[in-house]
């Protein structure tokens, strides 16, 4: 069984910086598929990065292309988010998601693994 958990969330003025963790326990690190997703309160959950396998291929959503930087290390079995240049629309629920078949999707019904989320506000 895949656990995730993430940490690194908190409150942060906009403009700062955070960097968000997320420690992957179960089977192999290396075959999945990791993903940064996010959940603002009224809204549904939307993807904000995805990286492959190796680490060597990202995707980010426009709103944070740029300020966001995704990444894994296989050895750690851990997935990185670092968020720069913080705007209050950033405030949401953070979510690291995993998928098994390694096929590196966009949508939340394809991810087989979630952690149980950390909060992200930013103040103006």
């Amino acid at each position: 069984q895949v656990q995730l958990v993430e940490s690194g969330g908190g409150l942060v003025q906009a403009g700062g910086s955070l960097r968000l963790s997320c420690v992957v326990s179960g089977p192999t690190f290396s075959t999945l598929a990791m993903a940064w997703f996010r959940q603002a309160p009224g809204q549904e959950r939307e993807l904000v990065a995805a990286i492959n396998r190796s680490g060597n291929i990202t995707n980010y959503v426009n709103a944070v292309r740029g300020r966001f930087t995704i990444s894994r290390d296989n050895a750690k079995t851990t997935l990185y988010l670092q968020m720069n240049s913080l705007k209050r629309e950033d405030t949401a629920v953070y979510y690291c998601a995993a998928d098994a078949s390694g096929r590196f999707p966009t949508v939340v019904s394809e991810y087989d693994y979630w952690g149980q989320g950390t909060q992200v506000t930013v103040s103006s």
